[in-house]
This record gives C-alpha cells, structure tokens and sequence, in this order.
C-alpha cells in the first residue's frame, strides 16, 4: 500500500527525520489558510498522488504569493494529474501539500528497501538524487551505492559514516544522515514497510539535511497487523475494481488489453498472460480467484471483467488443485448463467476430475469455448477477441 507524501513525511518526522514545514490541504481555502499559518511569502504546492513524476508534469509548483497559490490549488485539486507513471488517465488529486522553500546546497538520493535477491534490507544511495534517479541507475548503475544490513542485527551507525564520508558531507552531516538512516530503519520495522524512500535528501545552504520528498511503500501482506493502514489508505488513488477485488479476497490488477483474465494462482496468471501476449493478444487484467475458486468468487471475478468495457473476450484458466474441476466448472455454469455473460469465454480446465467438468461445460447450454491446453486457449481467446 503505497503512502502519500505527507503522510510519509509526518511518520518520518516522528522519527527524528526532519522535514520542511508543510501542512496539507484538502480545499482551496484550506491550501490559503495554511499557506497563511505557514507564513512567508512563497511556498510550494505538490499535488498529493500515488505516482512519480509530477514535478514534469506540473503537480508541483512554487508561488509567490496567495493569489498564485490560490490559482495553483483550484488547477491542481479534484483533477486529474498525468504523469510518466499514471498512464493516460492520470490520478485524481484530492489533497495537496504547501511547504515552506529552502535554500539548497546538494541533492542526494537514499531509500531502504526489501532486497529479495539478497533477502534483507537495504539501503540504496547515490550522490545524485532527484527527479532522474531511473534514469541514473540504467545508464550509470555505478552511481548507485548499495548497504546491506544483517537481519540480526540491523542498522549499525558507520555504514552511515561510510556512506556520508564517500559523498564528501562534513561531520556534523555525517551525524545527521546517521540519525536519519537510524529513523528510516526504526520506521520501516514498525510498518512492515517494503521502501521508506527520500528522494531528493538535501544539503541546505546551512549544512543540515532535510527530507526534500518522501514515499512510503507497506507491504500489504502485513496490513492486517496495522489497523492504522485504515487512516492511511486513499481509495481515490485505486481503480474502483480493484477495491473491490479486495472485498471479496480476489487479487485484480486492470491492464489496457481486451482480452479478460480468470486465472487460480499468481503464477499461472502471469504465464497465462505472457501466452496472450506471445499469440499476439494483450490481456485486460491480472486476476486471481484463488486455490480454491469457489461460485462466489467466480462470479464476483466474472462481474469485476464485465466491468471493463474494453473486454471483447474472457479466457477461464482454472488448474483444480484443491478444489475438483467438476466443482469449479459447476461454479463457472452457475456464475456465467447468473451474471449474464455476452462475450465470448474461453475456457481450459486441467487437474482432478478434468473430463468430468469439461463435460459439463459443454453440456451446459452455455456459450463457451472449451480448450485442451493454455496454449490452445490463448490462441482461441486471442481470435474471439478480434486479434
């Protein structure tokens, strides 16, 4: 569950991180009114979306005075924003961070992160942070600097001397980045985050080290443990259908192909998609119903892809496993019949019990395509779509 700027910089900040003055703003007359207690007479106003990128894309502004800002907030709020990492139809923006400006000496990048490769934290740095750090580690990936940290034992304070004393920063620096990567870790522990990110960490004109931006990534496996992740969660940042997925333990990810996606199991979602790509179809979403697949879910499945209106085809891919496929093709004739599909709908089923539910799939009455192998399905989902 990715985490707001401001929401990241407060936690932050309550670990002993520090970070510009800013507050909020959830309203035009909110974003003048904090702009006000902030005080000054120029402030930066960010556009609060799950994305990358918004500087470029004009989500993030400096103004002189509260006629400017006022005018930043009415373009900016109950918009959409496009960036490079939104796809077209961007983010809705529906809140805003003001900040006081800085005076700014240097830009650093740091971030921890899960390392699977690795399997433990690590902090990520480079010496030059900003907007560009994608770019940076695909074209100079020796740029980047690397900290593992033992799982036993955590953050030890002279890895932050060793990486403060290779960028050049003076001792009283190299202290606060040591707090500050000590802050980072306490935090990422405590939320069971994947990435706690600051990007850019800068040097201000008077040697201190600020936390110029902020993301946060919590794993969602672990936000059951987190009953705050209620407070931090922002449904305007996630397609309505994936939303509801979560309600009904379904894992769906929209896509921008047309060809809808039934699959039990992540693995076999992923190889079923790479098939529709490799015939030469392009698959509209990431579902799976899960091991079990029960006529619920199959129906809530079949409801959330006939949501999508670029869906011109549905491809079942169902390995019974736990469940018998005499039982999930009962579950997809009860569902297919109650939702009232129209499409074409692919389907292959293969484990126990296989010829038992392919019969019943073609003595259902139903309209279905009945495939023998996820090869041959892929290639009849694709031609039922168009493609």
């Amino acid at each position: 569950m990715n985490l707001h700027e401001y929401q990241a910089k407060r936690l932050l900040s309550e670990e002993g991180v520090p970070v510009p003055p800013g507050i909020p703003a959830f309203s035009v007359k909110e974003a003048v009114n904090q702009a006000r207690e902030l005080g000054g007479q120029s402030w930066i106003v960010k556009a609060q979306v799950h994305a990358g990128g918004r500087g470029k894309a004009g989500g993030v502004r400096r103004v002189e005075s509260i006629a400017e800002l006022e005018k930043a907030a009415q373009e900016l709020l109950g918009k959409p924003l496009v960036t490079a990492q939104t796809g077209p139809g961007g983010q809705h923006v529906a809140a805003l961070l003001v900040e006081k400006p800085g005076q700014l000496a240097r830009e650093f990048y740091m971030a921890l992160l899960v390392d699977r490769g690795a399997a433990r934290m690590t902090f990520i740095a480079s010496a030059e942070g900003g907007m560009e750090i994608e770019e940076l580690a695909r074209q100079r990936p020796e740029a980047i600097q690397r900290i593992g940290l033992e799982p036993g034992i955590g953050f030890l304070p002279y890895q932050a001397r060793q990486l403060g004393f290779g960028f050049g920063l003076e001792a009283s620096a190299v202290q606060q980045l040591s707090r500050i990567m000590h802050g980072m870790y306490r935090l990422a522990e405590r939320l069971d985050a994947q990435m706690v990110e600051i990007n850019p960490l800068a040097v201000t004109a008077a040697g201190d080290l600020l936390a110029l931006d902020a993301k946060i990534v919590m794993d969602d496996n672990a936000l059951y443990r987190h009953p705050e992740s209620d407070e931090l969660f922002d449904s305007t940042q996630q397609d309505p259908r994936e939303i509801t997925a979560r309600q009904f333990g379904l894992n769906y990810i929209s896509l921008e192909g047309n060809i809808g996606c039934m699959v039990n199991g992540a693995g076999l979602a992923m190889a079923t998609m790479d098939l529709i790509k490799l015939h030469g179809g392009e698959p509209a979403n990431f579902l799976d119903v899960g091991g079990g697949a029960a006529a619920d879910k199959v129906t809530q499945a079949f409801k959330l892809i006939l949501s999508d209106q670029r869906v011109r085809a549905i491809l079942v891919n169902i390995f019974g496993g736990i469940t018998r496929c005499d039982l999930l093709a009962q579950g997809i004739i009860q569902a297919a019949a109650e939702v009232g599909i129209h499409l074409p709908v692919v389907v292959r089923l293969e484990g126990t019990n296989r010829e038992e539910g392919m019969a019943l799939l073609q003595h259902s009455g139903l309209s279905l395509i009945t495939a023998d192998s996820l090869t041959d399905a892929a290639r009849k989902a694709v031609e039922a779509a168009g493609g």
